[in-house]
């Protein structure tokens, strides 16, 4: 696969496992899983054609780790980011003091009025490095780096999980657990 086929399997994949999976007849089982036989199918019934092998290049090139397979290699999921009900099953962990996130200055007024909310996702998304983060800010505009207080929110009784790809979960990050950047 060349490097923007497996780009549009990516994205399409997201749509698939994250947000749309009846556009192409799939129903999420547990956790978000998937057969991946029946992913095949119904990715080549309705948008591009996709082989296993193909499959695991995508799973395994993406830059975020957005896909996990089960042990076996027989179900697929996203790790993360879904706006459909599913329950990832990731345990409550303690996170570091100190994670990011990543978001556009437009939106930081009404961040420091409403703390990072999780929109139409299941959570609002940290992590422990930078540069990701702020490419992830700099999809909607100029992007801010914002330094979350993770260790002092767990403390207060917030519950973080971690999904798969390293991704901090958390429901809801009030605004008193916000370092915002200079202006």
């Amino acid at each position: 696969m060349t490097e923007k086929e497996t780009k549009h399997a990516s994205k399409f994949l997201s749509l698939v496992l994250r947000h749309e999976p009846e556009r192409i007849g799939l129903k999420l089982g547990d956790a978000g899983w998937v057969g991946v036989t029946e992913l095949l199918d119904a990715v080549n019934r309705h948008a591009v054609a996709l082989t296993f092998e193909q499959l695991k290049h995508v799973v395994a090139t993406s830059d975020k780790k957005r896909f996990a397979f089960s042990a076996d290699s027989t179900q697929i999921r996203a790790n993360q980011g879904h706006s459909v009900e599913v329950d990832l099953q990731y345990p409550p962990e303690t996170p570091p003091e100190i994670l990011y996130h990543g978001t556009a200055t437009r939106f930081l007024d009404g961040i420091r009025q409403d703390g990072l909310q999780k929109m139409e996702r299941h959570d609002v998304h940290l992590s422990t490095e930078t540069k990701v983060t702020v490419q992830v800010g700099s999809r909607h505009g100029k992007p801010a780096l914002l330094t979350i207080r993770a260790g002092e929110m767990h403390r207060a009784g917030h519950v973080f999980r971690r999904s798969a790809n390293g991704v901090w979960l958390v429901n809801h990050v009030p605004p008193q657990f916000i370092e915002f950047p200079a202006a």
